[in-house]
C-alpha cells in the first residue's frame, strides 16, 4: 500500500479472524485505525472479538463487520460478499488466514474425511474468497492480497502431508494469480513463521510454548502486511 507519511485508513478483510493469528491481526490493525471485515465459523469467539473491536474504535466512521462464515462453503462466502456490498465496503487488503491442520499421522493412515477437510478449508476456502473478492478489488485497480502459506508449503514435513499439500497449493495458486492481476495490485504468499497457536500445539506438541505468541508476532506481521505494494506481486515472503 501507499508508503507515504499521511495516514490512510484502510478496509482489511481477514478470514479465520476469531482466534490465533487472525484475531491478533484484527485487533492490531483496528488499533492502527483501520476498518476490519472478519469472518469465522465460531459464533462465541466472533462475538467476543466484536466487543473488543468496538472498544478499540467506538467513534469510528466505519464500524467493523464480522460475520459467521465457513470459507469451505462457496455459498457461505457469497453471503459474506453480499454483506460487504451492502455496507458499500471494498477491501484494500485481503488476508486469507483461515486454515486447519491434520493430527500427526502417516499419509496412508489419514482418513478420507480428514484429508478432505484440510483441502476444503485451506485450498478451496482460499479459492472461494478470492473468487468473490478479486473482481471487487480489481474495479478500483488497486489492492493487496495476502495468502497465508507456511514453511511446509515450501518443503515437506512428515506426518502432515495434507497440510503440506494444501500450502504448496497456496504457493502455486498465488504465483499463477499474480500473472493475471491488473497492474497496481499484488498477491503474496506469506509464511507467518512459527507462532504458538492452537495449530502449532497440534504439530509441535509440548514445545509449542517455546515460540512467540500471536501478540508478539503481530507487531512485525501487521507492519509488514501494511507495507506491501504492487511491486511485491507474486512474491513468497516470510515474517521474520
Amino acid at each position: 500500500m501507499d508508503k507515504g507519511d499521511e495516514f490512510q485508513p484502510l478496509t482489511i478483510l481477514i478470514t479465520g479472524v476469531s482466534r490465533g493469528l487472525g484475531r491478533a491481526l484484527a485487533l492490531s490493525l483496528a488499533k492502527r485505525g483501520h476498518t476490519i471485515i472478519g469472518c469465522s465459523r465460531t459464533p462465541n469467539a466472533l462475538h467476543s472479538l466484536q466487543k473488543e473491536l468496538a472498544a478499540i474504535s467506538p467513534s469510528s466512521s466505519h464500524t467493523h463487520l464480522l460475520q459467521i462464515t465457513d470459507v469451505a462453503s462457496n455459498s457461505s462466502v457469497e453471503e459474506l460478499f453480499k454483506a460487504v456490498l451492502e455496507r458499500d465496503l471494498v477491501p484494500d487488503i485481503l488476508v486469507n488466514n483461515a486454515a486447519v491442520i491434520n493430527e500427526n499421522s502417516k499419509f496412508w493412515e489419514i482418513p478420507e474425511d480428514v484429508f478432505d477437510s484440510v483441502i476444503d478449508t485451506n485450498v478451496k476456502g482460499t479459492a472461494n474468497v478470492l473468487r468473490h473478492f478479486i473482481p471487487l478489488m480489481t474495479q478500483g485497480g488497486k489492492g493487496i492480497i495476502v495468502n497465508f502459506s507456511s514453511m511446509w508449503g515450501r518443503k515437506g514435513a512428515p506426518m502432515f502431508s495434507p497440510y503440506c499439500a494444501s500450502k504448496w497449493a497456496i504457493e502455486g495458486l498465488t504465483k499463477s494469480i499474480a500473472l493475471e492481476l491488473p497492474k497496481g495490485m499484488a498477491i503474496i504468499a506469506l509464511d507467518p513463521g512459527v507462532v504458538n497457536t492452537d495449530m502449532l500445539a497440534i504439530s509441535f506438541g509440548d514445545s509449542a510454548p517455546d515460540y512467540q505468541n500471536p501478540q508478539q508476532w503481530v507487531v512485525k506481521a501487521s507492519t509488514m502486511i501494511l507495507s506491501f505494494t504492487s511491486e511485491d506481486n507474486g512474491a513468497s515472503l516470510t515474517v521474520e
